[in-house]
């Protein structure tokens, strides 16, 4: 799974990206889920390791892409089912997943900055952050992008909007997205009450004004349970890391 997405992407000398997946299978798959911690040293862990047997159906996920110790890397988060009917959400581990059916990818990338998955002395993950390079692109028509990483206990919609506010984004579309929340606080009342999520966007619209900010998840905790909804704003900060592409509408 890393080498495709990642092969087409250096090709049009894309840094970093983000994408949307849907459709297609994979076989073998391998997934893990988030967990908590027992070291005194983290906030959340990784579950142990799942393979399913047999053919995994993906419904629908997201990705970064960056690299890591100089080679192409991706994360991803997502959704799918198993050959059993078992419904599964969580992080897909790219090296060893396979895909064995066409997927679908939509890539947002840009060439100015690098996606760099490092050691990250706050959380004590290895985590992306992104880093502009030293050489200039040239401007092009298209619209702006901005690559970010919104680091622990920021709510991820008033970090949204302050990202639009630096940089003078009227309004921005959620280009795929994935990180962790400390559960979730959902637009209909429900809620999760769990420190480790995986969690990846489905649909985000954010604009300086906050009435207008419209971002909908969906998350996976510590015990499989896997909802979705669109989150309240100030209710929901980030529990490791959110990586995140805003397009400029």
């Amino acid at each position: 799974m890393n080498d495709a997405i990642a092969r087409p992407l250096r090709a049009a000398g894309v840094t970093a990206a983000s994408l949307v997946l849907t459709g297609g299978a994979f076989n073998p798959f391998h997934y893990i889920m988030p967990a908590l911690a027992t070291d005194g040293h983290h906030a959340a862990w990784y579950s142990d390791l799942f393979s399913p047997a047999g053919e995994t159906r993906l419904e629908n996920g997201n990705v970064t892409f960056g690299e890591r110790d100089g080679a192409s890397f991706i994360h991803c988060h997502a959704i799918w089912t198993e050959q059993d009917g078992k419904r599964g959400a969580g992080h897909i581990l790219p090296h060893e997943t396979i895909i064995s059916r066409p997927i679908h990818a939509i890539a947002w990338g840009v060439e100015d900055v690098r996606m760099v998955s490092e050691p990250d002395e706050e959380t004590a993950f290895t985590l992306f952050h992104p880093v502009p390079l030293k050489t200039t692109i040239a401007a092009n028509n298209g619209p702006r992008t901005v690559i970010a990483r919104v680091c622990p206990n920021e709510d991820i919609i008033l970090a949204l909007e302050a990202i639009c506010r630096k940089h003078d984004f009227a309004a921005a579309k959620l280009r795929g997205g994935i990180g962790s929340l400390i559960g979730a606080r959902y637009g209909d009342g429900s809620k999760v009450d769990d420190i480790a999520t995986e969690v990846f966007v489905t649909r985000g619209f954010v604009t300086c004004q906050s009435t207008g900010t419209r971002v909908e998840i969906v998350m996976v905790d510590t015990q499989g349970n896997v909802t979705r909804g669109e989150l309240l704003r100030g209710e929901n900060p980030v529990c490791i890391t959110f990586e995140l592409c805003l397009e400029e509408l």
